[in-house]
């Protein structure tokens, strides 16, 4: 897979770790649990869209553009990122932000990810739950040409063929760490949400012929639903690279039983995996998506989905900011300790 035909601006810092969990491991009684750190891709505290934001920029530069539009929801680590690296370009940046929760909690629509848009200078819109989001970025752009600018839209979570690049070459990159490691990779687990992450990790292990399974937690929609979304990305991604390959439908695989009552609502589960890597590895997760990932993973090994001596991968894909909005979901769990006093 030669992604050197495509534009790429390279600012991410790469490769990022592949280690061990061994407490994690232990807790639980096995696998070997290992964590590819992409939390710590360098932009804007880090995260998984670094990757895709790579190629999609690169894209948006080739393009002449002057501004780039995208949307996510309230605590959108995908808008963080856009915006860090606008900023950074010297490009204007639209953000549109669709409150899917319907909170009003100021912690939740003002700080975490909000308050990192405003401090990089983004302009941010805020929308209703259920606002068809393409439509309003295809209105905020027509704004913008009418105003003699050039816009570049970038679709919600950077997942389209172009941002899934960014996960064709995760893939690559973890099985070059993995022979260096002499790790052999049994599954492949991380949250999946808009899919490009998915679809990449699936269009890069399958065109290297690995056979490593990859498995999405889902964050927000049915099984079914996400699977195809998906599968469908897989697959232009992989057009799109020319490589040959057909990918096969039964090589996506989604587990949406954690999502709880909604994207972006807390779960037992999340908070339990959060607190846990945090108080055995020193490791943040995120709310929305690395929580609900890794709540699943746990519960999975919990009731023997994996053999002990198997080896797992969780990909992090970031989003620890998103934590300072959902303080108060966290308050049973981060109650002091009576001997702690006001100075």
């Amino acid at each position: 897979m030669n992604l050197g035909r495509f534009p790429r601006l390279r600012f991410a810092h790469l490769p990022t770790p592949l280690e061990p969990l061994l407490n994690l491991t232990t807790e639980l009684g096995g696998p070997n649990i290992y964590i590819k750190r992409d939390d710590q891709t360098g932009l804007a505290t880090g995260g998984n869209k670094t990757r895709k934001l790579e190629f999609l920029m690169a894209d948006a530069v080739e393009n002449g553009a002057d501004t780039v539009i995208t949307q996510g929801a309230t605590q959108s680590n995908h808008c963080r990122q856009t915006a860090a690296i606008a900023a950074k370009l010297g490009m204007k940046c639209e953000v549109l932000l669709e409150n899917r929760t319907g909170s009003r909690d100021p912690d939740f629509t003002r700080s975490g990810n909000v308050f990192l848009d405003r401090i990089f200078g983004a302009r941010i819109r805020h929308y209703r739950g259920g606002t068809d989001m393409d439509a309003a970025m295809a209105e905020v752009a027509g704004e913008i040409r009418g105003d003699g600018g050039t816009p570049y839209v970038i679709p919600g979570g950077g997942s389209n063929p172009t941002g899934a690049l960014g996960y064709v070459n995760c893939a690559m990159e973890l099985l070059g760490q993995a022979g260096e490691q002499g790790l052999r990779i049994d599954h492949v687990v991380h949250a999946t949400g808009s899919a490009g992450t998915q679809a990449g990790l699936v269009t890069g292990l399958e065109g290297a012929s690995s056979g490593v399974p990859v498995l999405g937690i889902g964050v927000n929609v049915p099984k079914e639903v996400q699977e195809e979304r998906v599968h469908g990305l897989a697959c232009r991604t992989a057009d799109m690279l020319d490589t040959g390959i057909e990918i096969e439908r039964a090589r996506v695989a989604a587990n949406c039983g954690y999502v709880g009552d909604g994207y972006g609502v807390p779960t037992d589960g999340m908070i339990e995996a959060v607190t846990l890597l945090s108080r055995l590895e020193g490791i943040l997760l995120d709310p929305v998506y690395t929580g609900k990932g890794m709540a699943g993973l746990i519960d999975l090994v919990r009731n023997g989905h994996f053999a002990r001596d198997e080896n797992v991968v969780f990909i992090h894909t970031g989003g620890s900011a998103g934590l300072f909005g959902y303080r108060g979901a966290f308050a049973d769990a981060m109650s002091c300790d009576p001997r702690e006093a006001d100075p």
